[in-house]
């Protein structure tokens, strides 16, 4: 179980060498959500439930974005739960209670999660900060002592929770990270740019799957009503010229739900809920061949 990050042959990199205007890095993905996509870049049909798994590969089920509503998911069969975030609405602890019993209650060998900005007690200086700045934007999280949320994450006692760091199972190298671009002042929101980029640049080379909250940009990350895409230029650029990691796994954009491919990395949008909240995503399956040696 690797949980540090190994320091021999870190590539770090600045916000000068990935263009932090994304039309400048991307242009193809500004005009139109999909007309303009480069050739090797194209949607992905999910694989059915009733498919049998290949000999010698892991199947993993993707969700995010249940935000407390997982009663009525009806769970495929697999082998590793990845979970992307935003499993409560605002982090209570409560909540977290009632999402970890669901996750006992699930017969995965492996339940992998990372928090989402919706998780406002996992993250120390955003609570730190609600105290100070404006105590009556989430009232019931404020109201909490300082005793009740330091050591959220160890709720979570049916899965392996992810933050900034990385652990194999299987034989598969796994990085979670929850920050995501700032929007409206949520949790792990950071600056676009170099704050960002100083998180990705956290992740090690050789990763096989990378688990976000949120998408890179142009992966499905557009917003209709919006009219824009919300996706992170730096993780884009992380992802497909550093760490090239075969899948990347993330939620955070409920209109994005759905799968494509780069022709390397394959990326899931596994958001539950839509944009009105109503948890009717399907779970997302996708087999991998298992690492030589496993």
């Amino acid at each position: 179980m690797a949980h540090g990050i190994p320091s021999q042959g870190k590539v770090t990199v600045t916000v000068d060498e990935y263009s932090s205007n994304p039309t400048q890095a991307f242009t193809h993905y500004n005009i139109n959500q999909s007309r303009f996509q480069p050739p090797h870049v194209h949607m992905v049909d999910p694989i059915p439930y009733d498919t049998p798994k290949p000999a010698g590969h892991t199947r993993f089920v993707c969700v995010s974005d249940t935000h407390s509503r997982t009663d009525g998911i009806q769970m495929p069969y697999g082998d590793i739960l990845l979970h992307t975030g935003d499993f409560t609405e605002l982090g209570l602890p409560s909540e977290v209670k009632k999402f970890n019993d669901w996750l006992g209650s699930l017969p995965y060998e492996y339940k992998i999660v990372i928090a989402g900005n919706h998780e406002l007690t996992f993250d120390k200086e955003f609570m730190a900060d609600l105290v100070k700045q404006d105590y009556y934007r989430f009232p019931s999280v404020s109201k909490l002592k300082p005793e009740d949320f330091d050591n959220v994450q160890s709720l979570l006692t049916n899965s392996i929770y992810l933050q900034d760091s990385e652990i194999t199972v299987k034989g598969f190298r796994i990085y979670g990270a929850p920050w995501t671009p700032w929007f409206n002042g949520w949790g792990f929101n950071l600056p676009r740019g170099q704050s960002l980029l100083d998180k990705w640049n956290l992740i090690p080379e050789g990763i096989d799957i990378l688990m976000t909250h949120g998408p890179p940009l142009g992966f499905r990350d557009w917003v209709p009503k919006e009219l824009q895409r919300v996706g992170c230029v730096e993780l884009l650029n992380t992802v497909q010229r550093r760490v090239r990691p075969k899948l990347h796994v993330f939620g955070g954009i409920h209109e994005g739900y759905g799968i494509m491919t780069d022709g390397y990395t394959t990326y899931v949008n596994a958001s539950t809920c839509t944009v009105s909240f109503q948890p009717t995503n399907p779970p997302i399956i996708f087999d991998l061949p298992n690492p030589q040696g496993t």
